[in-house]
């Protein structure tokens, strides 16, 4: 019989080590395989730990009849879908909450579109000022507009309480429907994220290429068949972007449909929270579940066939629309009217609330009587007033302040955080684009923004507090991190992509060692795009309160300290800490414009 030798087993491990250790040899390669095992830990882990508290007994909730605390159940899915208080509980809630993100949806791609096409393709008047004012209300805390909102249309008649500034100065007592709900949510949250579709469709408005809108106008083509034919269409994937963007972030909004009392999946998530803890989390599951069909939809949209060419270098862009000499007056005169309402009366109304005897009343104003007008809720130097409750005023609230800088603190290192993990997943994907696990780590980067800021928080609320983290900045400054890392890796990656490779070929061919490579070539060349990759976390962090609502006190950081004001019924405190929110907030946002050069507006026409 004839012996057959077989190749040593040892011999195929060799190779595959071997490839291994040529693969990490590259040090993008390196840097992304720890980047993927790190981002999926910290965004997979908490996800599981929310999927497992569904079906987990909560010692005194529904879910626990038996009083022992400990096991599993599927009681909360059971209750919760078919149980008696099923239409009130997620049914109504969920039905709210997809109307009030398509709305939202609708309102800002109508609006930030309509502007976009004034200030790229006519000849609007003040296009410089509108278009600097008009990212006000994204850079501005979500729940701002919402706040002005009820100062400004509620009345004692129709939504109790006092007036608010019509019916108190004009005596207009609007309907409820106007003044809370569905209607004023979906406008707000429209107005707040009317800057993406600016941003977005602006972009792609200026860079379009004019021979094809030119070609049908030679053929006598109408108007609105070019919109719809040609010009829709090149604009369609920045459409599907802002879809993608804002859907997402309405349905995880829970500041608006508070102040404005609508019923939604964040809010009753908050209201069940107390003794249906499991049924809760069944909602910020359904939220998540969300984020990923949008995320697959986001993947099916980019994948596909169609090609939307917009730049070809061999046209310019379309000659400038006449609005005519009436009609661009009017036009500028309605949105410097609404712009005004969105991004300068804020600041105004927050700052008069400071100084009212009580605040939300704006009786003074039909007598003319001023010295009404007063700075205790600044000045107080004492806690014996017993109309602040015993606290001191703004100028002297430790409180307000203590909080102020743990919400800076946490913000600058969050932006730190973020800003450096998603510049390296940009530099890595960009030197990968072809590989799978590339692709699998840009996806698990960009995972988080998609998901509602509600649902990403339950996540972390649930896995921190399991860790013995609850209340700790650590947490508050994990979950922002993952939360922001988009924001970075999405700049990183887009500017990295422009980057030829034998810029830093010439310096591997030298054998400069590759952090070298990053501080003295990449960084200075991409700097703005990296710059904006640190600030945006930074200003995002400044102004959140979905996220954090849940990891902490009240009293660790200024967006929860609203609440805590709240309830106290000092409105003046809560309108000052918005103010100083706002123009915090600006100030930085101005020190980067004139440091970097870097706008949100930039470029599109401003």
């Amino acid at each position: 019989m004839t012996s057959v030798a077989l190749a040593p087993a040892p011999a195929a491990g060799h190779a595959r080590l071997g490839r291994l250790k040529t693969y990490l040899a590259k040090p993008q390669n390196a840097v992304l395989l720890v980047l993927g095992l790190l981002l999926t830990v910290t965004t997979i882990a908490p996800l599981a730990t929310i999927v497992l508290d569904t079906v987990t007994v909560h010692p005194g909730s529904v879910d626990d009849p038996t009083g022992l605390g400990t096991g599993y159940t599927a009681f909360n899915w059971t209750d919760l879908f078919t149980g008696l208080l099923a239409k009130v509980n997620f049914l109504t809630p969920l039905k709210n909450t997809v109307v009030m993100s398509v709305l939202a949806c609708a309102g800002a791609i109508a609006y930030g579109g309509a502007f976009a096409y004034l200030v790229t393709r006519t000849n609007l008047r003040f296009k410089k000022w509108l278009s600097s004012i008009f990212i006000f209300p994204y850079i501005m805390p979500q729940w701002t507009l919402a706040v002005v909102w009820t100062n400004l249309f509620n009345s004692r008649d129709v939504t109790g309480g006092s007036d608010g500034l019509l019916a108190a100065v004009f005596g207009a007592h609007l309907p409820r429907w106007w003044c809370e709900g569905l209607i004023p949510s979906s406008i707000v949250l429209a107005l707040h994220y009317a800057p993406f579709a600016y941003i977005l469709i602006g972009a792609i408005f200026r860079n379009m290429d004019a021979n094809l809108e030119e070609a049908a106008t030679i053929l006598n083509t109408p108007k609105w068949k070019t919109f719809f034919r040609i010009t829709l269409p090149m604009i369609t994937p920045a459409i599907l972007s802002t879809i993608l963007l804002v859907f997402s972030s309405a349905m995880g909004s829970y500041p608006v449909p508070h102040y404005l009392k609508f019923t939604t999946l964040a809010t009753r998530y908050v209201q069940m929270n107390v003794n249906r803890q499991g049924e809760a989390s069944i909602l910020a599951v359904t939220m998540m579940l969300f984020g990923i069909a949008l995320m697959v939809a986001n993947q099916l949209s980019t994948t596909g066939r169609k090609s939307y060419t917009t730049v070809t270098g061999k046209s310019g862009q379309s000659g400038t629309v006449n609005l005519g000499r009436i009609g661009k007056w009017i036009v500028t005169a309605v949105f410097l009217v609404t712009t005004l309402f969105t991004a300068i009366y804020p600041i105004l109304a927050f700052a008069l609330e400071t100084f009212l005897p009580n605040p939300g009343d704006y009786s003074f104003l039909t007598t003319g009587d001023i010295h009404h007008l007063t700075a205790k809720w600044w000045l107080t130097d004492n806690n014996l007033d017993g109309a602040m409750y015993g606290q001191y005023g703004i100028l002297h609230n430790s409180i307000i302040w203590t909080a102020l800088r743990g919400t800076l603190v946490v913000a600058l290192l969050t932006a730190l955080a973020a800003g450096t993990i998603g510049t390296l997943v940009g530099y890595c994907v960009s030197k990968n684009r072809r590989s799978r696990w590339a692709n699998y780590v840009n996806n698990m980067a960009f995972l988080p923004y998609l998901m509602p800021s509600l649902a990403v928080g339950v996540a972390f609320f649930i896995f921190g507090s399991n860790l013995g983290l609850f209340n700790t900045s650590l947490l508050l400054i994990v979950a922002g991190t993952i939360k922001y890392i988009p924001f970075a890796s999405r700049a990183a990656l887009n500017s990295m992509l422009q980057l030829s490779g034998e810029i830093e070929e010439s310096a591997i061919i030298q054998d400069i060692p590759w952090w070298k490579r990053m501080v003295r070539i990449i960084i200075p060349i991409q700097k703005s795009a990296i710059i904006s990759g640190y600030m945006l976390p930074f200003m995002s962090c400044l102004r959140e309160l979905t996220l954090f609502m849940l990891l902490c006190s009240q009293l660790k950081i200024v967006t929860t300290l609203l609440g805590y004001f709240d309830e106290m019924g000092l409105y003046a405190f809560s309108s000052a800490i918005n103010l100083l929110l706002i123009v915090t907030i600006l100030i930085f946002n101005a020190l980067v414009n004139k440091l970097t050069g870097a706008s949100l507006d930039k470029g599109i026409g401003g």
